[in-house]
């Protein structure tokens, strides 16, 4: 499962911008254009888990986030959620805002997180 660990390496590269560069004090991200990247960095790395899952459907051409959201509620709606949640906090919040909250981020990540875990799992179920 290529995708999975490359999903993974993506959060936690995501991770690295934010501890390593964006400056945390008192809760807040200092630099704003290292919380865009990670904000980027992690959203694509939920993308490539989800595209593993999606399989064939994905194929064609790069999808929208309301694609995903069908395809998605199509599946699972815990799924859903989450997917919403990280699309508006990593996508929106971050990769295009800049939001400093520390807390936000690391809500986003955690969501980005079960996503991947959750996408492994119903992938390794698949491959039994």
């Amino acid at each position: 499962m290529e995708a999975i660990s490359e999903a993974r390496r993506h959060i936690d590269n995501a991770k690295d911008f934010l501890s390593n560069n964006a400056k945390k004090q008192d809760g807040l991200y200092q630099d704003r254009k290292y919380v865009k990247i990670a904000g980027h960095t992690a959203y694509t790395g939920v993308l490539l888990a989800l595209n593993e899952l999606l399989g064939e459907k994905n194929k064609r051409t790069p999808k929208s986030a309301e694609w995903y959201q069908y395809e998605l509620s199509r599946i699972d709606k815990t799924l859903l959620s989450n997917f919403t949640g990280v699309y508006e906090i990593l996508h929106i919040d971050m990769g295009y805002q800049g939001i400093r909250s520390a807390d936000t981020a690391s809500l986003g990540l955690k969501k980005a997180e079960k996503i991947i875990d959750w996408v492994e799992t119903r992938l390794e179920k698949k491959n039994q």
